[in-house]
Formats: structure tokens, sequence, C-alpha cells
């Protein structure tokens, strides 16, 4: 059995959406990383045992609510921390 963080796919899917509002963000994979990894240890974390195709309506109905809007707040607070600090020159 697979399992996965359907939150770390939803992050992934809606990072390019936060970066492109910060055209000074720096877009290299390490920032992108550092991005998604202090965000996701801001979110809540949802397994499922499944494939992602056959995700349950209960979390698709939490998906259609306020999942969205949660990622995307803490996508935007880690971008501004990483714009800030950098782990690169």
């Amino acid at each position: 059995m697979t399992l996965y963080n359907f939150m770390e796919t939803e992050a992934k899917y809606h990072l390019k959406e936060v970066l492109n509002k910060y055209p000074t963000a720096c877009k290299c994979e390490e920032c992108k990383n550092d991005i998604l990894a202090i965000a996701l240890n801001n979110l809540p974390p949802k397994y499922i045992s499944r494939s992602i195709g056959e995700v349950s309506s209960k979390l698709k109905s939490q998906l259609e609510g306020q999942f969205p809007a949660d990622i995307l707040r803490e996508l935007t607070k880690a971008t501004e921390i990483v714009i800030r600090n950098p782990r690169h020159k």
C-alpha cells in the first residue's frame, strides 16, 4: 500500500500560483523546497492510502472548502520568509 500526503500534493500544485505573485522571489529548487517545507510544517497532514485519483468524497469536500485557503496562506507566509532569509547568496 502506498501512502500519500494530499496536502503535499496540493501545496506543490499551488506553489507556482503563489510564486507568480512574488516576481523577486528566487525560484530555484532549493528555495521552492524550503517554501514547501515551511508551509507543510504549518499545515495538518492529510494522508490517504489510495491513488490521488481515488480521493474520498469527504476529502474532496474538505479540499473545496477551507484547505485551499489554508494552503495558499501558508505558502504565502513561507515565500515571504524565504525571500527575507534565503539559504543561498
